[in-house]
């Protein structure tokens, strides 16, 4: 029975590494394929690179929800994605309002300042509201139940939604300070790729300061190596887990605002799809692995702008770029299967990477 069981271990384990290495030989092909044929000139490649970190520097940001919650309760908030989505309509409608009366031109700073200090309210504000109502009394039931609740909980956000806003696609407004480009090393950025990148930055080390220099941040990392123990010696640990909501939710929030500036439409369904790619950014980075959460959503990012015209392209594919989103969920499941823990490494703290 157990020379049986190896065998079929052993069968599975070459059967992967085949399909690996037949993967790897595709992307090899394709891009030196493509890269030989110089069907794209350099300005195109770096214009895609740049638009790939202003994509994963979003991802990142929803990313690093998911990774603090499974750190500190060891549960995937599938809920997450609706908070990023409440953050892009309340960033909409604030935008809105003040480019209507001309605010948003005159005073720019400040309106940006506004625009994300509401979405990031109402996003946090969500966040604590699902932890006290929806997970809170399942915090000790097996981890299927908290599981399924948070799966009713984003269509609950999702339709919530729906029928106080409408399902059609709404316009993000863009300010006139953010039209065009900036020269910066002699490449051209689109304005609205330089605020993403430039606040998501500010956001990621903000998060890092916070997580490792102050005492809150201590003590969410001691809730999360152990509950029991972190309770004994003093530390309350409701509190942490609201905290770690708190600026999840708050982080959602600002990435929801990022997603419209980039790309200027918001809907009911806007957090659906990037909340699931940044999922699979925090699991490819390794999750419960702050550091993982951000180098997992800048890669995909990257990879994901990249890859269409890259491998696809010189692969004779027509149409590349319909299949980016393809790209997401293949490499989550072949991170799944040949480095479950992620790039960095599944933590199951808060810890310095």
């Amino acid at each position: 029975m157990i020379q049986r069981l190896r065998r079929r271990v052993t069968g599975t384990t070459v059967a992967m590494w085949i399909i690996g290495l037949v993967i790897l030989t595709g992307v090899i092909y394709g891009a030196v394929t493509s890269l030989a044929s110089a069907q794209y000139p350099p300005k195109v490649w770096v214009d895609l690179i740049v638009f790939g970190i202003a994509q994963g520097s979003v991802y990142a940001l929803i990313a690093l929800g998911y990774t603090m919650v499974y750190g500190i309760l060891r549960m995937i908030n599938f809920a997450h994605g609706e908070v990023f989505m409440a953050g892009a309509f309340i960033g909409y409608f604030i935008a809105t309002a003040l480019d209507k009366s001309g605010f948003l031109d005159q005073n720019f700073i400040v309106s940006e300042a506004l625009i994300f200090l509401g979405a990031m309210t109402v996003s946090a504000t969500i966040a604590v509201l699902l932890e006290r109502i929806a997970y809170r009394p399942l915090r000790r039931a097996p981890r299927l139940v908290p599981l399924i609740t948070a799966i009713g909980a984003s269509f609950f956000l999702q339709y919530t939604f729906r029928g106080f806003f409408g399902s059609g696609i709404k316009a993000y407004p863009e300010a006139e300070q953010l039209k065009g480009t900036i020269t910066i090393l002699g490449i051209n950025i689109l304005k609205t790729q330089a605020l993403v990148i430039v606040a998501a930055i500010v956001m990621l080390i903000a998060l890092y300061i916070f997580v490792q220099r102050t005492k809150t941040g201590r003590a969410m990392q001691a809730v999360s190596e152990d509950k029991d123990a972190a309770s004994l010696m003093g530390i309350d640990v409701d509190r942490m887990i609201v905290i770690t909501f708190l600026v999840g939710g708050a982080l959602a929030g600002a990435a929801g605002v990022l997603f419209s500036t980039l790309f200027r439409q918001v809907f009911f369904l806007t957090g659906f799809i990037p909340g699931l790619k940044a999922f699979t950014a925090a699991v490819l980075g390794g999750i419960g692995n702050v550091a993982g959460a951000m180098v997992g959503g800048l890669f995909l990012g990257i990879a994901e702008s990249l890859f269409p015209n890259l491998v696809l392209g010189g692969l004779g594919i027509p149409a590349p770029y319909q299949l980016k989103d393809a790209l997401a969920f293949l490499l989550l499941v072949l991170v799944l299967i040949f480095r479950p823990t992620g790039i960095l490494g599944e933590r199951l703290s808060t810890k310095k990477a």
